[in-house]
């Protein structure tokens, strides 16, 4: 992996930021990177400034930076796919519970949850969550109901003391259903039973929506920017696989142009790329891990459970071929990187540590979001020295292997 740097400082630099399943506007994304980069100049020492982007036909911000005693413009860009995100959460609990079902079906019955459960215990923890609390719930409506209708069959007909009940059980859903902020088993489900809907196929609507994407990256490479990095967050993270594999055949990357990165945190790959049907996905992830025209860092740690942490993806989902050059495996190392008090501040609160690559750290090492992104180092040069995690995973374990 030490072959690969450009010795190019960076000037000007284009950032594309695709999220995972998420249903919030992207202007969360540019308000967390207001905050964070604040509180990791202060850490860090140096300076960091957000602006209004230059295009205002696309979401993003612009950013100005003296890092490392250089100037730096960086110009973000927010690959929006909020909208079909949304589109694909039902209001409904009954629809919600045949999700369930399904999506329960697709894993077990395709074989793929067990060798997944052999990668790491936390994401198929976090899968499995929605499915015991969406269960206990029902569980719980069923209970209030049956006490309903007892109650009320005391001095009622039973026909009317069990819609009594059954109104009760279904009050009790919907309560659910509005704490779901809190409890989140209704949003999970809704996200495993997208990437499982098609078992592991995109999705029409997601394919010309990846195919914009890839639209919009081609363009920033003929710009006049010493760096175009593409940067993957959750299932955002093979999402940019496969934008960045159909850009490499069709041969819209430039050798001689501006540097192309590719930045992949706290990926969920295995949950998509374990699936029957995600030929397309491994196909991209093999071609991806070939090529020479960018420069791929995954970055993960084993304090988020919500990741599959340090493992390879391209060889962990059986595509690795002889050749494989990417991707360069690397731990964020959170028991290091946050001081005590801050890991037990977040101990408990797990979606937000699936956030922390986008954050500040109060102990940074060689990972720093920031730095990254606007600062005067290429991804490729700030991490051609850098040796593997030895703790990565990549020991082929998915039953399915076929590519399109």
């Amino acid at each position: 992996m030490t072959d690969h740097g450009t010795g190019r400082q960076v000037r000007r630099r284009r950032v594309f930021y695709i999220p995972g399943y998420d249903p919030v506007p992207p202007r969360r994304y540019r308000e967390l990177y207001r905050r964070e980069s604040a509180s990791q100049a202060r850490v860090s020492g140096y300076q960091i400034a957000l602006g209004k982007p230059v295009d205002q036909d696309v979401f993003g911000w612009h950013v100005t930076a003296r890092i490392e005693n250089h100037e730096v413009t960086a110009d973000f860009e927010v690959l929006v796919w909020s909208d079909i995100v949304r589109a694909s959460m039902s209001d409904s609990i009954v629809a919600t519970y045949g999700q369930m079902l399904r999506t329960v079906w697709v894993y077990v019955g395709s074989g793929a949850l067990w060798p997944l459960m052999r990668l790491r215990k936390g994401p198929v923890l976090a899968a499995l969550y929605p499915v015991a609390m969406l269960c206990l719930q029902a569980v719980l409506a069923m209970i209030l109901g049956w006490i309903v209708m007892r109650l009320a069959g005391l001095g009622l007909p039973w026909v009317a003391a069990a819609v009594l009940g059954v109104a009760a059980a279904v009050l009790m859903l919907r309560w659910f259903r509005t704490v779901d902020g809190r409890l989140f088993a209704h949003y999970l489900m809704h996200d495993f039973a997208f990437t499982a809907q098609l078992k592991g196929a995109y999705p029409p609507e997601l394919e010309t929506r990846l195919a914009v994407f890839g639209d919009r990256i081609a363009a920033a490479l003929l710009d006049d920017v010493d760096e175009v990095l593409v940067v993957g967050h959750s299932s955002g993270a093979y999402l940019a696989v496969s934008v960045l594999a159909d850009l490499m055949r069709a041969g819209r990357v430039r050798r001689k142009g501006a540097a192309l990165g590719f930045l992949s945190l706290g990926q969920v790959v295995p949950m998509a790329s374990f699936l029957p049907r995600a030929e397309r996905l491994r196909r991209d992830l093999r071609d991806l891990s070939l090529r020479d025209e960018l420069c791929w860092v995954d970055v993960s740690a084993p304090g988020d459970g919500c990741s599959f942490a340090l493992c390879d993806p391209v060889a962990v989902s059986g595509v690795a071929p002889k050749e494989q050059r990417w991707p360069l495996v690397l731990s964020a190392a959170f028991s290091q990187t946050l001081s005590p008090e801050k890991q037990a501040a977040l101990r408990h609160r797990f979606f937000r540590l699936h956030f922390q690559y986008l954050c500040a750290f109060d102990r940074p090492g060689a990972y720093d979001y920031f730095r990254i992104t606007a600062g005067p180092r290429t991804l490729c040069d700030r991490f051609a020295e850098q040796a593997p995690s030895p703790s990565r995973i990549h020991v082929p374990v998915s039953r399915h292997v076929s590519v399109a």
